[in-house]
Parts: C-alpha cells; structure tokens; sequence
C-alpha cells in the first residue's frame, strides 16, 4: 500500500522529492508503530482510535505539533488514495484534527542589514566570490526557494529580457524579473562558469558539480552571520526578508504571493504582520489626528 501510494504522489501528483521523502516516513513511522504498540492492526484495518493512539505517542514524545500535523497530512492523504483504490471502505481519519499550533512571525533582515550583506567588498572577484554574491543576491532580489536554486539551469536565465524562469512545487513555472545588479553579475558570473566548467547548472559548487542544501546553506550563514543580527540564518530567511521588504514598500500582496510561488493569499497574508509598525509609522506621517 505504501509503494503504491509513494509512486502515486511521485509520478502523478508530482510532488517535490523532499515531501514525497516525507510522506514514505511518515507512512512508514505509522506502520512500525502499528507493528510495535498494536500487532492486531494494519494499515488497511487502523481505526480512528488507533490513529490518535499514535499521535498521542508522538506529543508525548515533544514532537512538534506543527511536524505531528504534516503526520496527519500524510494519513489523510493516504487513506484518501486507499478508498479511491478500493482497498479499505472507510477513512479512519475523517475525524482527526489538526493539532493546534502556536503561529510564529517571519524572521527577517533590515534593509541596512541587507545592504551589509550585499556590500561588493565583502566577495572576491574570481568564480567563488562572485557565486556566493550571486546566491545571496538570488534568495534576497527573486525570493526563490533553496530547492528552486538549486535546479536552476543555464536555459532558465534570460539575460536579455532580465528575468528568470523557476520551477517550483509541483513543477509550476513562473517567471521572476532580475534587477540590474543581477543580471550584470549573471554575466560576470557566466563568463567565468563556463570557461572554467561548462555544464547545465547555473549555481555550481567549488568543482563544478551541481550544489546542494548544505553548501548553500554555508554560504548563506557565512554573510549573514559576518553582517546581521538574525538568530535564524537560512535561505528561508531570505525569502522572508525579500517579501517582508516588498511589502513595506506599497507592492501588492497578489503580485507577492505570485512571485513567491504561492497557490493562494493565505500562505502570503503573514507578512502583513511583519508590516503593521510600517503601517503605523505612515498613519503618524500622515493622518491629520495622528
């Protein structure tokens, strides 16, 4: 059931590499739970009473509620699938419910911080410095995902047009304009790329091969450790800070949640939190009985 289910979201649904990765843990946490805790069930026979035995296990164990409910996700979508395939007749899980969670604002960079960060004297000139410059540029001036950077192809920048194509989750595409500084980077960048490796892949690690998590996750840490006071120092951290600032600056919530790559406003909608100060500021500027 497991395998079906994986090749399922694999193949048909398409989803991301990581969350397909995900979901097998998911399923295959339940399964040895199953085996371990209540050897009469299965997964084809679980009740919904066996399935809040094994999140109970789980908040016992000081697992996240936010983790313990991607967990639930997973069941749902499983048993969804099962019915369709006629391999049990009732979803044990149509009364579970989410756990509640505690929602945390989006950590983010100042403009005068980022302007450190970007300080040219800060990188070399030669193919790493201006790689790293470049992938600190990317995550702050685009907002793209560190998965989405790191499937970047050389076919997918359009220096004449400035702009860049991103796949995202579920291999939805969109279109993401560059600035100046960008694109005159991309072709410093690209001239000493491909005259030292060559190759599909626009970001490449120190030996020419495609990057990964961890190596660009260095390099973020790197500058924005050596320049902010951020406890958090990730990518993600960038695409909040590269929202955070669009926001502030009047841009529309729609053409962020676009850039962004989000299905709907929803998911966009917590970086109006980070702005209220800004909003109060102007109301103060502005308002006659301010």
């Amino acid at each position: 059931m497991i395998s079906q289910f994986i090749q399922f979201i694999s193949s048909e649904k398409r989803l991301s590499t990581n969350t397909v990765k995900a979901y097998s843990n998911d399923l295959n946490q339940f399964e040895i739970f199953l085996q371990n805790e209540l050897p009469d069930a299965t997964l084809t026979s679980a009740s919904f009473q066996e399935i809040r035995a094994w999140i109970v296990q789980l908040s016992d164990s000081l697992i996240d509620n936010k983790s313990i409910n991607r967990k639930i996700a997973t069941l749902k979508s499983f048993y969804k699938h099962s019915i369709k395939l006629g391999l049990i007749e009732i979803d044990p899980t149509i009364k579970v419910k989410s756990l509640k969670i505690k929602k945390s604002l989006p950590n983010f960079a100042k403009e005068n911080e980022m302007s450190n960060v970007l300080d040219v004297q800060a990188y070399g000139v030669d193919f790493e410095g201006i790689r790293d410059k470049i992938v600190l540029e990317l995550f702050y001036g685009t907002g793209i995902r560190l998965s989405e950077l790191i499937n970047l192809k050389e076919a997918d920048l359009d220096l004449y047009q400035k702009q860049i194509k991103v796949t995202g989750k579920r291999n939805k595409q969109r279109i993401i304009p560059l600035n100046k500084t960008l694109a005159l980077l991309f072709e410093q960048y690209l001239e000493l790329k491909n005259e030292k490796f060559g190759g599909n892949e626009l970001i490449m690690n120190n030996l020419g091969k495609k990057t990964y998590p961890m190596f660009i996750q260095r390099i973020t840490e790197k500058y924005l450790a050596n320049n902010t006071n951020l406890q958090k120092k990730s990518p993600h951290v960038l695409r909040h800070t590269f929202a955070t600032h669009l926001l502030n600056d009047g841009a529309d919530l729609n053409a962020i949640k676009d850039l962004l790559g989000h299905s709907s406003l929803a998911a966009t909608q917590i970086y109006t939190h980070n702005s209220i100060k800004k909003l109060k500021d102007i109301h103060k500027q502005a308002h006659p009985k301010a």
